[in-house]
C-alpha cells in the first residue's frame, strides 16, 4: 500500500511540474517579456511578428523557425504602437548570408495596425532569411529593424509535447502497476532495493 501511495504521489508532482513548466513558459515574472516575436521598432515602440503555414499547418503559430520551404508562408505583423498607422512602411525578405531578395512590399500606410505578407510560393530553400522593415519618418530618415528566421527544418515537437508523452507514458505504468500482480511485484522489489540505498 505504501508503494501505491509513492506512485500516486509521483504522478501528482509529474502532473504540477508539467503544468507549471507551462504556466511559466511565457515569462511568468512580473514585469518580464520574453516573447521572442515581438521586437523594438524604435525605442519602446514594438511590433509583433507571428509565421504561418496555413496549408502545411493550419491553425500553427511560428517565430523563428518555419518548417517548410515550399509552401505558403503568412508573415503577419501588429503594430503594438497607434504611431506606425500613420506613417509608411517598407517590407523585404532576404535569403542570408547572400542577401538575395524573395519578397518586397513598397512603402506603405497600414491604418488598422496589421499587415499581413504572403509568400505564395513560400521561400526558394531552406536556410536563414531576414525579414527587413523600414519606417520612413516625416522627416524622410529611413529606420530600419531586422528579424531572422530560419525556414525548412520540418516541424519540431515542442516540449510540451515532450512533457504530455512523459505523462501519458507514466499514468500507463501506474495503470500497469495496479492490474497486474508480476508487475507490481516487480516493482515493489525495485522499490524494497531503491529503499535500502
Amino acid at each position: 500500500m505504501k508503494t501505491t501511495r509513492i506512485f500516486r504521489n509521483s504522478l501528482f508532482a509529474l502532473v504540477g511540474l508539467i503544468f507549471s513548466a507551462s504556466a511559466w513558459a511565457h515569462g511568468g515574472a512580473a514585469g518580464t517579456d520574453t516573447d521572442q516575436c515581438k521586437f523594438e521598432l524604435e525605442k519602446d515602440h514594438w511590433i509583433h511578428y507571428t509565421a504561418y503555414q496555413p496549408k502545411a499547418y493550419p491553425a500553427e503559430e511560428f517565430c523563428g523557425n518555419i518548417p517548410d520551404t515550399d509552401s505558403l508562408i503568412q508573415l503577419v505583423f501588429d503594430y503594438q504602437d497607434q504611431r506606425y498607422r500613420d506613417r509608411a512602411i517598407e517590407f523585404e525578405v532576404t535569403k542570408e548570408p547572400e542577401g538575395t531578395r524573395v519578397f518586397y512590399q513598397e512603402p506603405k500606410k497600414h491604418k488598422s495596425g496589421t499587415v499581413i505578407l504572403n509568400l505564395d510560393n513560400g521561400v526558394p530553400e531552406a536556410g536563414k532569411y531576414l525579414i527587413h522593415i523600414t519606417l520612413l519618418q516625416d522627416s524622410g530618415e529611413r529606420l530600419d529593424a531586422h528579424m531572422s528566421f530560419k525556414a525548412g527544418g520540418g516541424q519540431p515537437t515542442s516540449k510540451g509535447s515532450y512533457g504530455l508523452y512523459a505523462l501519458v507514458l507514466f499514468a500507463g505504468l501506474y495503470i500497469t502497476y495496479l492490474s497486474h500482480a508480476g508487475f507490481k511485484r516487480k516493482v515493489d522489489e525495485l522499490m524494497g532495493k531503491a529503499k535500502e540505498l
